[in-house]
């Protein structure tokens, strides 16, 4: 029996087919944690891939469904989130610059911060992410917003590097992501 499903992540809804470590199969509209190219991510599930459906190359794991302990970690995220959003705004509104802010994504792993803007910013827009990574301590994703829709982002926590050791030491969950 196929444990494959179709799950969207992140904040421009990516879809990909991420492999049940479980082998169980998740109803639509579950909320999971997910293993992505990124790091972990919570994901909702859109579909299961039946025998009748084959599979493509599964684009990451579906560790488990987001449960209590997760939803409380996804609540201190939102808040470390709004804040990086706020302090964006002001640093850009501070310096004078023009670029328009659209959104941060603060990955499950607990270490990842996107800051998606519209148009092309310049370098004294990344010098401002830089120093709002130092603010917060966390490591920070620049990418700009047509770029992050047709290209993606590059890997982090939840590699193959990372699973084939048995545990994550970047990941924010305690004991690690679940490998």
């Amino acid at each position: 029996m196929n444990a494959d499903h179709l799950v969207k992540t992140g904040l421009l809804g990516a879809v990909g087919c991420f492999r049940s470590a479980d082998r169980q199969i998740h109803p639509r509209d579950t909320h999971v944690v997910c293993r992505t190219a990124r790091g972990l991510e919570v994901g909702t599930v859109l579909c299961s891939l039946n025998d009748d459906n084959p599979s493509p190359l599964p684009d990451g794991e579906l560790l488990r469904v987001v449960g209590s302990e997760d939803q409380m970690l996804l609540t201190r995220l939102d808040k470390f989130r709004d804040r990086a959003f706020n302090a964006c705004n002001q640093l850009l509104k501070d310096r004078g610059l023009s670029a328009v802010l659209v959104d941060v994504e603060h990955l499950f792993d607990g270490e990842s911060l996107y800051f998606y803007f519209l148009g092309e910013p310049d370098p004294r827009v990344e010098a401002l992410t830089a120093e709002l990574a130092d603010a917060y301590e966390r490591k920070v994703k620049f990418r700009k917003f047509a770029e992050t829709l047709a290209a993606g982002c590059g890997p982090e926590c939840g590699t193959k590097d990372c699973s084939s050791s048995g545990s994550c030491a970047g990941c924010a969950l305690a004991g690690g992501c679940g490998k």
